[in-house]
């Protein structure tokens, strides 16, 4: 096919895919020889879903991969700093470059690249030729540099967003016309790339200035015309340098081809050379959707070794299950079918169950319906409330459908099964299901959850949710809930979802949860992970179940008056914002206020994104602060303004109005380190270091006759560190009751005890804390407020005085990357897949393993306290009611306040033991009153 009018070209940018895929997934390697293959698999699976979501009616009739030969273009030539500032590549990621090659070519679309030109500017010649034959032509990019092409049949299409990118898109980016996108660049310059461009101009800047005079050049030549005086001296003492960057910026729509469109004509894969080249990579997920996806069989792959299993995320030896096919489930629509199924479980002695309801919110779910599956690929619905209305309709029918049983004769009949400690119910977020059941005086037990399963068995490899397991551990990605219930002000509730296409979506969650229990059982043996499941995960849920039902009291009046009183405070310190900037604007716009800062107040050290927008992020703000008075109130009042929206306002609308309380989720899988998450609403991050956030906790309070008691664990994460460090000198000071940040001052300054001072302990307090976290000598200085030579002196000193932590640092680290995870003090594993990564990446990635087992640990300890604590307090009356990372929070009648105290205390000082000896005692604070704050 000749290219021309009516043809259509999709020019992808081959580079964006192959960082976007490194930066996605974790360093995965091939078994057979160790090869890197992360960014190889991820590339893949990119090129899948692109050529699986282009062959309807708006299909290109000719593609092309484009890439970069090389580092050194013309422009180094012209400029040789040009670049120089960008990071070498990831030693991991140079041997899978010419893999993603081969990649493109298997999958038969053209890969091009030509020595000495980047791959914008083979992306520009492509596009202007396809424009001037009348051809269509989509950039698959969200590279600024390519705007400067679009228009005139040209777009760009951002692929992360599933964002077209048009004129308007790029005026509404650059403040210009696409032709006159390389004049605002060649003003801002960019420091990504090194291109210098006129100092102290941004696009926004630039953008005004070449819509005032036309063009660039116009712009230079009549310099002297610009009122503002440094403005003025810039462009005119800099005319050379921003003339060069202009033809750093500027595309080359001339460069020599050795090829040309007809030969970029789309063409089908042919399967031998694309699933012969999946099979060497040894993906054995990806082969088999794709040879599904081409009629035929998938290749023969060795299954992985556990080892393997691990570091690629597979299950060894999948049983050979029907396929999951939802139009072979069944519908109950009559007891006498649900009597069957009941036989069938009890027959089986376990059951997959999961329930629909009518929201994410247990408290005020309607349940719509139950699944059941006793084996894979035989799973059924029990319809209970469906609507007889158009699955379209927000305001359909409120009769019910035919063919439903009562939830009354449901339960009834299932009750006894749920319940019977000799049938096993698994589910996948097994907690949401329980309370929902509970709600109705089902208490379901015992359970079994594929998803904490994941979690112990793969923590830190990937997200445990039903459809991240089931794409990667069955290869079959599961019916989508917004296909049935849509987004935004459209969406509908399940209860709204006709029968038929309830049946397949709610039977198919039951088959794969059912599935991946097959999975996952024994490999939790294989992986010696067990304990951690049944000691750590599995009997947590009903602890946690309960407590959320519970709730606690939340006094909305308390926060309607913080709430006000913060919305007088912040309009004082706007008044006071808006007197420093000479002027008054919105405060909240980032974009405003880096405007008023840097270009305004011309205020040094300001940087510019993406967007073309100032950073004005809370780290550009607190350095600024040491010497300017509005970038230090425009803080204060972003604290006040998170303050109001997130806690003061917010908590008012999560209070329950049945009972009158907040009911938090607690997500188990929320954190890699085994630390609890809470959300909707988030009660663990209320700011506790400013007397505004502590304020907060004041309307947190207890029921007439009760009192809130408040038992945290002290300094229980530099305990733990003390124990695996062998730190004698914190050891001792710990057994003997010292206070730790004094004694650690008096150490690394030699400063006599008696004679320590505040400012000397708080600097050892954020040392101390901070070495658990990693902290660099740049993070020191800022938390500090201190020169960062200075801070970096105070963390030599300390590993110097205590080389223990160094050691079990450097012990930490190379024991992840030799195992590929590090371990708690209770046999959890933490995977660190970036352990091995090279750049920034590498820090982080140090930090956080030598962090996990220390958090971890402490994230155990509660754990295994809040499990023993129900029986603990049984004759007590009380209820547990928050954990607060190594806090509980009770609600306990007034006059037992004292036993709840020494009971509770003693199950939480004792519970690392017996697993665990420790070298240091574990102490709990306790504090009671009439609400939060006063027993915090």
């Amino acid at each position: 096919m000749s290219f021309g009018k009516g043809c259509h070209l999709h020019l992808i940018d081959g580079s964006a895919f192959i960082f976007r895929a490194y930066h996605a997934l974790p360093p995965l390697t091939r078994k057979s020889d160790g090869l890197s293959i992360g960014a190889v698999a991820g590339f893949c699976n990119m090129l899948q879903r692109y050529v699986e979501g282009n062959n309807g009616h708006d299909a290109p009739t000719h593609v092309a991969v484009i890439f970069d030969k090389g580092s050194h273009t013309f422009r180094n030539d012209m400029y040789p700093e040009y670049k120089a500032n960008r990071e070498a590549m990831p030693e991991d990621l140079r041997p899978q470059m010419p893999l993603t090659r081969e990649a493109t070519r298997a999958f038969n679309i053209a890969c091009e690249e030509i020595e000495g030109y980047e791959a914008d500017d083979i992306i520009a010649t492509l596009a202007c030729q396809a424009r001037d034959l009348g051809g269509r032509v989509t950039i698959i990019s969200s590279d600024k540099d390519l705007m400067q092409l679009v228009g005139g049949g040209v777009e760009m299409l951002d692929a992360m967003k599933n964002r077209h990118i048009d004129v308007d898109g790029v005026r509404e980016k650059f403040g210009v016309n696409p032709d006159r996108v390389v004049d605002v660049q060649a003003l801002a310059g960019d420091s990504v790339d090194n291109v210098p461009g006129a100092p102290g101009i941004g696009v926004k800047i630039a953008a005004l200035l070449i819509n005032e005079f036309g063009s660039l050049e116009e712009l230079l030549d009549r310099a002297e015309e610009i009122k503002q005086p440094k403005r003025r001296q810039t462009l005119i003492e800099k005319r050379e340098q921003i003339e060069m960057s202009k033809r750093l910026v500027q595309l080359d729509c001339n460069t020599p081809l050795d090829f040309t469109l007809d030969d970029l004509e789309v063409r089908d894969p042919d399967p031998d050379v694309l699933l012969d080249f999946l099979a060497r990579m040894e993906f054995r997920t990806l082969s088999k959707r794709i040879a599904d996806a081409l009629g035929t069989e998938a290749p023969v792959i060795p299954e992985p070794s556990p080892q393997a299993s691990q570091a690629g995320g597979e299950v060894q030896n999948a049983p050979d299950w029907p396929a999951i096919d939802p139009e072979k489930y069944e519908r109950v629509g009559d007891m006498a079918a649900l009597e069957v199924w009941i036989e069938r479980i009890r027959a089986r002695g376990y059951v997959a169950v999961d329930t629909e309801t009518t929201s994410l919110n247990e408290m005020q779910a309607d349940l719509v319906g139950i699944s059941l599956c006793v084996d894979p690929g035989e799973a059924c619905y029990i319809p209970l409330i469906h609507k007889d209305g158009a699955a379209d309709d927000l305001f359909g029918s409120d009769k019910l459908a035919e063919g439903q049983l009562s939830v009354g004769d449901v339960l009834g009949a299932l009750k006894p099964v749920l319940e019977d400690d000799a049938i096993l119910k698994i589910g996948q977020n097994m907690k949401y299901d329980a309370k929902i059941f509970a709600a109705l005086d089902v208490h379901v037990a015992p359970i079994d959850d594929t998803m904490l399963m994941s979690y112990a068995l793969y923590a830190g490899q990937h997200g445990h949710g039903m459809d991240t397991l089931s794409d990667r551990y069955l290869a079959h990605k599961p019916i989508p809930i917004k296909s049935l219930l849509g987004t935004g002000k459209s969406a509908i509730t399940f209860d709204r979802v006709p029968v038929d296409e309830a049946v397949k979506y709610a039977a198919e969650d039951a088959d794969i949860t059912l599935r991946l229990w097959h999975l996952f059982k024994p490999q939790l043996h294989r992986d010696q992970v067990t304990t951690v499941y049944e000691v750590l995960e599995r009997p947590l849920v009903p602890v946690l179940a309960r407590m959320e039902r519970y709730g606690i009291k939340v006094d909305r009046e308390t926060l309607s008056r913080m709430s006000n009183a913060f919305a007088q405070k912040m309009a004082g310190l706007e008044s006071e914002i808006h007197e420093l900037a000479g002027r008054s604007f919105n405060v909240g716009s980032p974009k405003q206020l880096g405007e008023i800062l840097f270009d305004e107040m011309g205020i040094e050290g300001g940087k510019t994104g993406k967007t073309g927008a100032y950073a004005t992020g809370a780290d550009v703000l607190e350095d600024l602060a040491t010497e300017h008075e509005l970038p230090a109130r425009v803080l204060d009042w972003r604290q006040l303004s998170k303050l109001k929206s997130t806690y003061t306002d917010a908590l008012q609308d999560h209070i329950d109005p049945d009972t009158g309380r907040v009911h938090t989720s607690y997500v188990q899988t929320g954190a890699n380190t085994g630390r609890l998450s809470s959300t909707d609403p988030n009660l663990q991050n209320i700011p506790v270091r400013s007397e505004e956030g502590r304020r907060i906790r004041e309307a947190f309070v207890a029921e007439p006759g009760n009192r809130l008691v408040s038992l945290d664990y002290s300094q229980i994460e530099l305990r733990i560190l003390a124990h695996v460090a062998g730190i004698d000198a914190l050891k001792a000071a710990f057994r003997e009751g010292q206070d730790i940040h004094a004694m650690t001052a008096s150490e690394m300054f030699n400063v006599p005890m008696d004679e320590m001072t505040p400012d000397i302990r708080r600097q050892a307090k954020a040392i101390n804390f901070g070495v658990i976290y990693g902290i660099s000598g740049f993070g020191l200085a800022r938390n500090l407020r201190i020169p960062r030579s200075e801070a970096q002196g105070f963390i030599d000193r300390y590993f110097e005085r205590f080389p223990g932590i160094k050691t079990y640092m450097d012990e930490t680290v190379a024991f992840a990357k030799e195992h590929g995870y590090v371990q708690t003090l209770f046999g959890r594993k933490i995977h660190t897949p970036e352990i091995a990564a090279k750049g920034p990446r590498a820090g982080f990635a140090k930090r956080a393993a030598i962090n996990a087992p220390i958090q971890g640990s402490a994230a155990d300890v509660i754990r295994r306290a809040m499990i023993r604590m129900p029986d603990a307090i049984a004759d007590i009356p009380c209820k547990m009611l928050l954990q607060v990372h190594d806090e509980l929070i009770f609600e306990v009648a007034e006059d037992a306040v004292d036993r709840l105290i020494t009971s509770a205390r003693d199950v939480m000082e004792g519970a690392a033991h017996p697993a665990v000896h420790l070298d240091v005692p574990l102490v709990v604070d306790a504090g009671q009153g009439a609400n939060w704050a006063e027993a915090h």
